[in-house]
């Protein structure tokens, strides 16, 4: 998303858009987007499948796998992706419906490919589940948009180093780039409510302060349960209960923080947590990334 940075601001109401199509700027996303989307299909082609053995395409169910952390992140990433994408086109003085109905569709554009790819590969392929995750997490982003014509429950995603990625750095990242997208004992994917935008306009409830939950796994070397327990790990879901910061709200005089603050939405920021792990019970975390 070459143009995101030029939107920060445009994630507002229709008093604030143009009362026509600017076709500079859509020719402008058009292009970005061509040059953006081609850059990362070959980056993700060269990260994830370089390595891979190939074969005719063919469907996959993992749907067990990973205990679904794989899902919750497609689920975030077509999300913000649609909201990229209503949030460009706003930009570019699409109307409002329009705009929620074509931009929204931006996730499942970006990530089908994705499953294409993965379509192709030996030792799994195309995930339905995947695919109906992706779908999810655009339709959520239209929703919101089309009730409220703003987010007020926003997917966010944190991540930490593991000691599991060393395990297996050929499947889980060899390095921290790698282990971001791959380690899946070390994502969280979250649900921050933006409580604020629930209350009364005359409501105390500070507008930056969001609550989140969370969810995440760890102690998966492999992604089948057999293969982990017959080496002695122990696959466990973790849930999350944590104060959030809505960064999105926040709005100053300078166009790069607004950039910066619509950007940096998508993470989690890290806070103290309180986390529940099946078989290990509650733990609370000063600080949890």
């Amino acid at each position: 998303m070459v143009f995101l940075p030029a939107i920060g601001q445009s994630q507002a109401q229709n008093d604030t858009l143009p009362d026509a199509v600017n076709k500079k700027r859509l020719l402008l996303l058009g292009s970005g987007f061509t040059v953006g989307y081609t850059g990362m299909i070959v980056g993700l082609n060269k990260a994830w499948y370089d390595n891979s053995e190939r074969t005719s395409f063919h469907f996959f169910n993992d749907n067990r796998e990973w205990q679904q952390v794989d899902k919750a992140g497609h689920f975030w990433g077509a999300f913000q992706q649609s909201r990229a994408g209503v949030d460009m086109l706003r930009w570019a003085g699409v109307p409002n419906r329009k705009a929620i109905l074509y931009g929204g569709l931006l996730g499942v554009v970006l990530q089908t490919p994705i499953e294409v790819f993965d379509g192709y590969q030996a030792d799994y392929g195309a995930s339905v589940g995947d695919l109906v995750a992706n779908t999810a997490g655009s339709a959520a982003l239209v929703a919101q948009e089309l009730a409220w014509n703003e987010v007020r429950i926003m997917p966010k995603f944190s991540f930490h180093k593991t000691k599991y990625a060393q395990l297996r750095p050929n499947v889980l990242g060899s390095n921290l780039a790698e282990r971001a997208l791959k380690d899946y004992n070390g994502q969280t994917y979250w649900l921050t409510v933006d409580v604020a935008a629930f209350q009364k306009e005359e409501s105390k409830w500070p507008k930056w302060l969001g609550v989140s939950v969370g969810y995440g796994a760890e102690e998966m070397v492999y992604n089948h349960i057999e293969t982990n327990e017959a080496l002695g790990y122990q696959m466990r879901r973790q849930f999350y209960l944590s104060p959030d910061l809505n960064l999105h709200r926040i709005k100053t005089k300078s166009k790069l923080l607004n950039t910066t603050f619509y950007v940096l939405s998508i993470f989690k920021f890290p806070a103290p947590t309180l986390e529940y792990a099946t078989g290990k019970g509650f733990k609370l975390h000063p600080v949890y990334f």
